[in-house]
């Protein structure tokens, strides 16, 4: 309980600041009492569900919850510093005048449409967002490329997270989509489900409609081992893992632990490569790159499925065997951002330098994808789930 008191009290003060702009607009009482009921109960909801031992993980409702209490939030974050500049240029103007002069309405105004807009935002995302997806498409030039691959097309998927799903329409839509894009080859780059193998059972008959003529490759992420589940014996998370690797080939994809495969076409290869998880920042690092690159030659075109952006720069851009193009996701940009007219941003690229598209560092690509699910909070504002299309161009 102690350790949740400093977030309630941080989560009080910033409800009581935003509080003091719509005093500026309303004395209403009614209004008053919404507001602080709505905070009141979802606050007493969250700490006696986590008092009780009933929020965890694997919960069906903490979806829900991280949805409401980013809905709460977010929208008052907007607010913040609107209000705190007003406050600031009230302290300066009360040093010379000798009291506080009153806040303008105009400002709070302001402040509380800027607000509006980002909860319709948020409602938007939690509502359709989360499966609103995007086709990106970019072509990658390389010098090496095998003739016969001009032109050669990737699909590639990321972060499913099967166990967030619960519209099986709205995600048929999305493998369809992926489909329409009759690339050569699909790829899949990790966290099938959230915790456990059995995520994915309802699932199967749907991804298993994937269909590539090059085949389908997957790869796993740092969800797919059940390190963030209280398992009653290794020998049950070990068998949750098995489970999980079977099923891969009931979907249809070929999938590479620490190992790679040729690729042919017209007398010619590309080598694909797949590492279990590598990451950084408290992520296991189950990933051996060398091992996945035995039996390949320095020569070969190197294609790389890791789940974690950060194995590109720590690990695979100095490594002496070189990997011209590495298919990333993890990230799922952060779920939240902007993407207007070739602008992006998310506070997610303050913790990866890697974490959304294209990325280029001395004729080496990093592709990083947005996600084709959501995990946490149930929704996606600004950053939509994403099927990446790579053509392999030659230079």
């Amino acid at each position: 309980m102690l350790r949740l008191l400093p977030v309630v009290i941080i989560w009080f003060l910033l409800d009581l600041y935003a509080f003091q702009g719509i005093t500026t607009l309303t004395s209403s009482e009614l209004i008053y009492s919404a507001y602080w009921l709505v905070d009141g109960i979802l606050i007493s909801t969250i700490l006696f569900l986590l008092l009780s031992g009933q929020l965890n993980r694997n919960s069906t409702i903490v979806n829900p919850l991280m949805g409401l209490t980013i809905l709460s939030i977010v929208p008052k974050l907007v607010m913040l510093p609107i209000l705190f500049l007003e406050d600031i240029i009230r302290i300066i103007r009360s040093a010379f005048t000798g009291s506080m002069p009153l806040r303008i309405e105009g400002i709070s105004e302001l402040a509380l449409v800027l607000a509006a807009i980002t909860a319709i935002g948020i409602v938007y995302g939690l509502i359709k967002g989360k499966h609103a997806y995007r086709v990106h498409r970019v072509k990658l030039p390389f010098k090496d490329l095998p003739k016969a691959f001009e032109g050669f097309t990737i699909t590639q998927l990321s972060d499913i997270h099967s166990g967030s799903f619960s519209d099986a329409a709205a995600v048929l839509k999305g493998v369809e989509l992926a489909n329409k894009q009759k690339s050569d080859i699909i790829v899949f780059t990790g966290d099938l489900v959230n915790n456990t193998a059995d995520e994915m059972n309802p699932w199967i008959s749907v991804f298993s409609k994937l269909k590539a003529p090059f085949g389908k490759f997957s790869i796993l992420g740092n969800h797919d081992y059940g390190d963030y589940v209280a398992w009653e014996s290794t020998h049950a998370k070990a068998q949750n893992l098995q489970n999980l690797k079977n099923v891969h080939p009931e979907i249809g994809f070929r999938l590479l632990l620490n190992e790679n495969v040729k690729i042919e076409k017209n007398g010619q290869s590309i080598s694909l490569i797949g590492v279990e998880n590598w990451g950084k920042r408290g992520f296991t690092k189950y990933g051996d790159l060398n091992k996945a690159l035995m039996g390949t030659n320095d020569s070969d075109f190197k294609i790389l499925l890791s789940h974690d952006p950060s194995h590109w720069e720590a690990e695979t851009l100095q490594h002496s065997t070189p990997i011209h193009l590495t298919l990333a996701g993890h990230t799922h940009g952060m779920q939240f951002g902007l993407e207007i007219f070739g602008f992006k941003w998310s506070p997610i690229k303050y913790i990866y330098r890697q974490w959304a598209g294209a990325y280029e560092k001395a004729g080496k690509y990093i592709y990083v994808n947005r996600g084709f699910g959501f995990l946490g909070f149930p929704g996606r504002v600004g950053i939509l789930p994403e099927i990446t299309v790579i053509e392999l161009v030659k230079r």
